[in-house]
């Protein structure tokens, strides 16, 4: 275990005093975030200060306000790249969004619609190889993502309930976002015609859920967006928009990973 220094631990208590989040203090000293999650924890408790049981209220249980804008981004990040797990040591779930290290605007948009969907809840960032995982602790994640469930999401039955369709009409691009930076993209292709190269942009959707690639089709035809589905081998995994009206409208909405 590594042992960190007397000066290191006093800068660190000394930024969490000043309001700075655990994660911004594990990145800026290089100390993993559950190190500076206990040492706030125990300055906290030596100055009288631990508050008392943490139970956030709930959209679903107890009429707390919800983001609207932001849980329908986060419930496309999580269709795609999200996974909801409950390990036996801990007291309650967690939810993970995965985010490439290479789009960190992407990652930065993911964490921020976490927090506003659980403004009462602790998030963080897990440093993986190449990628980081947005987390969160929260014992009402399965009321938010109801289509959460044992084995794989291509596996079993994805359907929205009634007030999670509700949502995605009313913010149907930010649920077309969130779909796209998990498990799309935007590329430039390029033909051949007459001896002369021609490229132009294009955007895929790549799911192997039938459910899943339903549900972004189904909100792309409700908003305007031409789309038509190419197979990868004898499997129709892939969602391709490629005319040039709705590229644009694509653009103005979405745009390249960042």
């Amino acid at each position: 275990m590594k042992l960190h220094s007397v000066e290191i631990r006093r800068t660190a208590l000394s930024l969490l005093r000043g309001g700075a989040r655990n994660s911004d203090v594990s990145r800026q000293l290089g100390v993993p975030v559950g190190t500076v999650s206990y040492w706030k924890h125990m300055d906290r408790a030596k100055r009288g200060e631990c508050p008392g049981t943490h139970d956030p209220a709930c959209p679903r249980c107890d009429g707390r306000a919800l983001d609207e804008q932001a849980y329908s981004y986060l419930l496309g990040l999580y269709l795609g790249d999200g996974h909801i797990s409950h390990y036996s040591g801990h007291r309650v779930p967690n939810l993970m969004i995965t985010c490439d290290d290479r789009w960190p605007g992407l990652m930065e948009c993911a964490e921020q619609a976490v927090r506003r969907t659980f403004p009462q809840n602790q998030v963080c960032r897990v440093r993986k190889i190449g990628c980081h995982n947005i987390k969160v602790y929260s014992k009402h994640l399965e009321c938010l993502f109801p289509q959460h469930g044992p084995g794989k999401k291509h596996e079993r039955r994805i359907v929205l309930e009634n007030w999670q369709q509700e949502i995605v009409d009313a913010h149907p691009w930010a649920f077309v976002r969130g779909l796209i930076h998990s498990d799309g993209c935007r590329v430039t292709n390029w033909t051949v015609r007459n001896g002369k190269r021609y490229e132009y942009p294009r955007y895929f959707f790549t799911n192997k859920s039938d459910d899943i690639r339903r549900l972004c089709t189904d909100t792309l035809t409700a908003l305007g967006v031409e789309w038509t589905v190419l197979a990868r081998g004898s499997d129709p995994l892939n969602v391709s928009i490629a005319r040039k009206d709705s590229v644009a409208l694509m653009d103005a909405h979405i745009g390249p990973k960042y």
